[in-house]
């Protein structure tokens, strides 16, 4: 997610407490505070349309009939609104405006649990979903309903035109189909886009009018997420559409969790062979040169011995700070473990990794990083082969000997075999 700015009001210094507590375990939100109704228009005139959202008090000691809530939705900022008590009376007030939620401040959870919709909407911001109905009507009050959560909507009549607008839109995340379509209906449109795409990847959320358990346990069957009866209410349709973005980024974090290094945030060493295969195989078959890098700490047990682990580990953590300032995003990186790092590049000649692995080495030789109140500075090795081999397995040995070389004949260089 990108840096987003919110606002955050309450009267209460408790409440004001714990709901910071809560958005600083999110370092891409930048928070601005306000305890009344003058300070946080005050905030809103100097920040005019930067705030992506907003968590008010209902009821503020300068404006204790929900001002704050019409000021935010005058300056377009979706808001959470925090009350001591909800009746459905505020609720029908609130049905028109530009408001995610309401929530009663009764526990400490409920802060949680107002952050966590906060941050949902900040995720929204850059998600698209795709709607597909032939339908105009539909079409425009779902359209309506996802744009006031924040959501990117492309538009498409039937299940062609809807394939189409997958193929040039990688970035979609979600499908909302009606089933009743001509050209291609919802059905067989959901069959096909479960070719392309698993259930972790991409969410599908099947309608219709036809509400019979035949149609829903077909949908289902093909490989759609969810289902929803025509016609249903905006609150319906956003806490579905939530609900499925949510299960989404969950698979995402699954992800992150069994193909990353959780120290440094780069790729393991399992990613590393999948992804790496795939690029291995896609440069064979064009008979192109691929380059792979082993890149290793120099006496980096001394770096431990001499300062403590948690040293060490920052030592580990710019490694990763260098690279991906010098590398492409192409460029696949991965920690193979301890002060090990082995990266793959393609579309890339030897004089250009000869110049970029210097570059990348005199940049160790020159940098110092404090840590812990230690000032540090280290260098790298780096072992490079260059060219084509039978299997990827051959290619990291290789790199890895002359990885070996580059220790042995004095550390701090670049060895290159080709």
């Amino acid at each position: 997610m990108s840096m987003k700015k919110i606002l955050i009001v309450d009267d209460s210094k408790a409440i004001l407490a714990i709901l910071k507590s809560e958005v600083d375990k999110y370092p891409d939100i930048d928070a601005c505070y306000a305890q009344d109704y003058k300070s946080a228009m005050r905030l809103m005139r100097d920040n005019q349309g930067e705030f992506h959202a907003a968590l008010l008090d209902l009821n503020l000691p300068d404006a204790p009939n929900g001002e704050i809530v019409k000021l935010a939705n005058a300056n377009k900022i979706p808001s959470v609104v925090l009350s001591g008590t909800v009746t459905e009376k505020t609720r029908e007030s609130f049905a028109n405006k530009d408001i995610i939620d309401i929530i009663v401040k009764d526990t400490p959870a409920s802060a949680k649990f107002a952050v966590n919709a906060i941050l949902r909407t900040l995720k929204n911001y850059d998600t698209h979903v795709l709607v597909v109905d032939d339908s105009k009507i539909y079409k425009k009050s779902i359209t309506d309903s996802l744009h006031k959560i924040k959501l990117n909507v492309i538009e498409a009549e039937n299940g062609e035109e809807a394939l189409l607008k997958l193929e040039s839109n990688p970035n979609i995340s979600m499908v909302i189909t009606d089933y009743e379509m001509p050209k291609m209906n919802g059905l067989d449109l959901t069959f096909k886009i479960r070719e392309l795409y698993k259930k972790d990847q991409l969410s599908i959320i099947a309608m219709s009018t036809v509400a019979g358990q035949e149609i829903i346990a077909k949908f289902l069957r093909f490989g759609a997420n969810d289902f929803l009866n025509k016609p249903f209410s905006h609150s319906e349709i956003v806490t579905r559409v939530n609900s499925n973005l949510e299960l989404l980024d969950l698979f995402s974090k699954i992800k992150d969790m069994a193909n990353k290094d959780f120290l440094t945030g780069m790729f393991n060493r399992r990613y590393f062979f999948d992804s790496g295969k795939s690029i291995f195989n896609k440069n064979k078959r064009k008979r192109k040169p691929l380059a792979v890098v082993m890149v290793d700490i120099d006496k980096f047990k001394n770096i431990n011995d001499s300062y403590g682990h948690d040293v060490g580990d920052d030592a580990i953590k710019q490694i990763k700070v260098i690279l991906d300032k010098n590398l492409r995003e192409s460029d696949l990186v991965a920690r193979f473990g301890g002060e090990e790092f082995c990266i793959l590049l393609e579309d890339i000649n030897i004089q250009e990794v000869q110049a970029l692995f210097e570059k990348i080495r005199a940049e160790f030789e020159s940098n110092a990083i404090t840590s812990h109140g230690f000032e540090i500075s280290y260098t790298i090795s780096t072992g490079v082969f260059f060219g084509l081999l039978d299997s990827m397995d051959e290619m990291i040995k290789l790199s890895d000997e002359a990885l070996y070389e580059a220790k042995i004949t004095g550390r701090n260089k670049v060895v290159i075999k080709s």
